[in-house]
């Protein structure tokens, strides 16, 4: 007990020291494990085991909000194939360049050694991106969501090389298994609709996450996480999905703390190998540049790709996982280990100042990157209109659903909603509902967006108050002039969003729906 307290108490100090800093509090748990690992502190014997745990409710988290379809686009598949294939030939050709300047790590590795280290460092990090993402309540954005399809086709190519590489043979068994999870999804959404709300769901989350999805997949030779984002997947577009999602996301936090813990546990660096870490961080820019030249390719917008490409760059916990298989195949030095820890801790560092400065990198990347014509973009960047609608709900979950209702059925006016689920967008236009699918926390849904004069209210009613304080931001700066209606879910948000122009913001305990639809009608001139 004495030793967790000493991992704690070091772990919390470290976060506090890092967000005083301004900083991610993440930095902060990536460097109490270096500097614990330095001291001579013993690893938890059970550190592991937390982390695991952590990065697959990650996954399974993932897979609740993920659009198979979304995988299949091109946007996704070519990116991600052609990113991992220039990435590789650009890395090998960095470690055979310093290699010649005598290098002592690489003496005597022949190109094909070379090009496994280079594979090693093409995959970029679902956990550090995904902890971005939510920092920013961008998770479901346009750019968001390529990032994650990207990613889980990188972890895919990482098992498929653990396979063949004879890191882990699947058992015969693996097929049917992986096919048996169709009915046992159904049966497990069958069993989701009677469970009661409240800690029972969470349990139903964590069973079924842990249950058909990581023991499944490790019994028959699998990555146990990856089974878990595979039944996050056929559960999603549940009604319930985003309620788990948001229910498991203070654990998923805490657990993932273990995982950023641990890498500093993954060996001692000595000067050599912390300098052929250190010296990888070169071939970042490189990465980034892949990543926005492909997704450009693709006809995606400039802020699209660079906010992806920029996101996108940094070194992942597969390339550790990829590099351990081949440590264990003889195919690699026991040394490169620490090589990679120390290139995937330190690109988080920088990934995480670079991230900061986006939109900066944004604005010069504009000035050299040539617009697409308006006519020859991807679909979903075309332009959006709000059409003749006098109202618009932003977020379409249970609250604006009844502030639709109420605006339409009681005031009578045109209403459109807006929502980034693609599942509950299909699902309420079923319903007869109007709905456009954008998010309106994505900075380039505003870019896309066509005048808003006709509209006189403007409710705000997305799950995590980041987005709606982004979406409020955006307004007040194009001089809406119309009533700003935002949903709040804690006391101490209402100061910050009537500061920032809301005309009404309700507490989501008030009877947030019909509350706020009937509060901007009564705060519209001469109310309706």
């Amino acid at each position: 007990m004495s030793d967790a307290a000493i991992f704690i108490a070091a772990t919390f100090a470290a976060g506090l020291l890092a967000t005083t800093l301004r900083l991610p509090a993440l930095l902060g748990f990536l460097l109490v494990g270096f500097a614990l690992n330095w001291l001579g502190v013993e690893e938890l014997p059970y550190l592991d085991f937390v982390a695991d745990l952590g990065v697959t409710l990650l996954l399974f988290g993932i897979g609740l909000k993920l659009n198979v379809r979304s995988l299949l686009s091109r946007e996704v598949w070519a990116t991600t194939v052609g990113h991992m294939a220039l990435s590789v030939a650009v890395g090998t050709g960095f470690l055979w360049v310093v290699a010649l300047l005598g290098y002592p790590l690489l003496q005597g590795l022949d190109l094909q050694t070379l090009a496994l280290v280079g594979f090693a460092l093409s995959f970029s990090s679902t956990v550090f991106v995904v902890k971005v993402l939510e920092e920013h309540s961008e998770l479901q954005s346009f750019y968001g969501r390529v990032a994650i399809g990207i990613l889980v086709m990188q972890d895919l190519a990482a098992v498929i090389f653990m396979t063949v590489s004879g890191g882990r043979i699947p058992s015969i068994w693996a097929i049917p298994v992986v096919l048996g999870l169709v009915p046992v999804a159904w049966l497990g959404r069958w069993l989701w609709d009677r469970i009661p709300h409240g800690e029972m769901q969470a349990l139903f989350g964590l069973a079924m996450a842990l249950g058909p999805g990581y023991a499944a997949f490790d019994a028959v030779g699998l990555k146990g996480d990856l089974g878990a984002l595979v039944v996050g997947m056929l559960l999603a577009g549940h009604k319930a999905a985003g309620d788990l999602s948001h229910t498991l996301f203070l654990l998923k936090d805490l657990l993932l703390i273990g995982f950023f813990i641990s890498i500093g546990f993954i060996g001692t660096p000595t000067t050599s190998s912390a300098v052929l870490g250190l010296l990888l961080l070169l071939l970042l820019p490189a990465q980034i540049a892949l990543y926005i030249f492909l997704l450009d390719r693709q006809k995606l917008r400039r802020r699209t790709s660079v906010k992806a490409g920029v996101l996108l760059g940094n070194y992942s916990e597969f390339g550790l996982i990829v590099t351990s298989v081949a440590v264990a195949s003889a195919m690699l030095d026991e040394e490169w280990l620490v090589v990679m820890s120390v290139a995937v801790a330190t690109s988080f560092v920088a990934a995480t100042l670079i991230n900061e400065k986006s939109d900066a990198i944004l604005r010069w990347a504009r000035q050299i990157m040539p617009m697409h014509p308006p006519t020859d973009v991807h679909p979903h960047e075309l332009p959006i209109s709000f059409g003749d609608a006098r109202a618009v709900i932003m977020g379409m979950g249970r609250i604006g659903r009844s502030a639709y209702a109420e605006l339409s059925d009681v005031y009578g006016l045109a209403v459109l909603g807006v929502e980034n689920l693609p599942n509950r967008v299909i699902r309420l236009r079923e319903q007869g509902l109007t709905v456009v699918e954008a998010d309106a926390a994505d900075g380039d849904f505003w870019n896309r967006l066509e005048s808003t004069r006709q509209v006189e209210i403007v409710v705000l009613a997305m799950p995590f108050h980041g987005a709606n304080r982004v979406a409020l931001d955006q307004l007040t700066a194009s001089d809406y002039d119309g009533v700003i209606a935002v949903v709040a879910q804690y006391d101490d948000e209402v100061g910050d969003l009537e500061a920032r122009g809301a005309d009404v913001v309700v507490n989501l305990y008030e009877g947030a729906g019909a509350t706020i639809a009937e509060r901007a009608a009564e705060a519209t001139s001469g109310g309706l």
